[in-house]
């Protein structure tokens, strides 16, 4: 049985598929219409970011079992035309929610101490204290939107600061580390602080724009380690600037490609690169050497668990 990997992962990924008994074909160059002549020669596809699997994409796929994206997000794959096909969807969001979890800790802390706009200040031989006071998150209140994998462990991480932690998610799901349920319009009264764990589709692209910023109750702190279309940045800009937004930690921005390996810019980006308010990372919550490693074994579990192949 054939599969076909699109995206460079760890090695422990294809070593363990070839103890398996899976056949693997490696092509980190052709483009999406080159992959589309050939895939349909293979049983399953093992894929980050790099190319879009779209309805054309997966009707070309007639052997096609399974796609599996080392990673959380599935928005660069057609995810209704690959059940309609017969085809698995598999992800691995639980492999790096931990590793959410603590960057965005870092950066909150970052953030709201003024670490690093001060450590830049003393290496120039800069020594200001009281323009640098922080703010502790004791006694705030945290809204988490998206209480999934990494909204969750966000949560979790927030269990020994004894501050308040609400959620909303569009689905039910129960409560974990003492956060509390509650609607979005709560999260906009009461929250100090909002971060985004939503996914990205049509119903959370933008959701964070100058209509959602300026009906919430107090000025707050902004964290988005989502994806970057979620959050519209021109408006988040405007936030920053009148004071409604007191600072914003950004591991993700709209301005990146959709394989999240590079940028573009414009105005609003160039603000939030020199604004002492925002603490930006290139897309590496998620991105640490544990979680590398956890993606693959999740990964080659959850195949495995296909029973494409019977005798491990």
């Amino acid at each position: 049985m054939f599969l076909l990997h699109l995206d460079k992962n760890h090695d422990y990924l294809i070593s363990k598929l070839d103890e398996i008994g899976f056949k693997n074909d490696i092509d980190l160059i052709s483009n999406k219409t080159e992959i589309e002549k050939k895939i349909h020669k293979y049983s399953g596809l093992i894929i980050r970011s790099r190319i879009p699997i779209d309805d054309t994409f997966i009707k070309k796929s007639t052997n096609l079992k399974f796609i599996a994206r080392v990673g959380s997000g599935l928005e660069n794959i057609d995810v209704q035309s690959a059940k309609n096909n017969n085809i698995e969807v598999i992800s691995a969001g639980e492999a790096n929610a931990n590793a959410v979890g603590e960057h965005i800790i870092g950066l909150l802390f970052s953030l709201i101490n003024k670490i690093n706009i001060s450590s830049i200040q003393v290496r120039k031989g800069i020594w200001k204290r009281e323009q640098n006071r922080g703010f502790e998150i004791e006694g705030k209140t945290i809204g988490i939107i998206g209480f999934g994998k990494t909204g969750k462990s966000f949560a979790k991480k927030l269990t020994g600061f004894n501050c308040d932690v609400l959620y909303y998610d569009i689905k039910n799901i129960p409560t974990e580390y003492n956060a509390i349920p509650v609607d979005l319009k709560t999260i906009k009264e009461k929250s100090d602080i909002i971060s985004i764990h939503a996914d990205y589709n049509e119903s959370s692209h933008n959701m964070i724009n100058s209509e959602f910023i300026n009906s919430c109750f107090k000025n707050f702190v902004l964290i988005n380690t989502a994806r970057g279309l979620c959050v519209n940045s021109k408006d988040l800009v405007s936030g920053l600037k009148s004071g409604k937004i007191t600072g914003a930690c950004l591991d993700v921005l709209d301005f990146e490609e959709s394989s999240f390996e590079n940028l573009s810019s414009d105005e609003s980006f160039e603000f939030l690169k020199n604004s002492d308010s925002v603490i930006l990372t290139p897309h590496i919550a998620g991105w640490t050497v544990e979680s590398k490693l956890k993606l693959s074994s999740v990964i080659v579990e959850k195949i495995m668990s296909l029973n494409l192949i019977r005798k491990y």
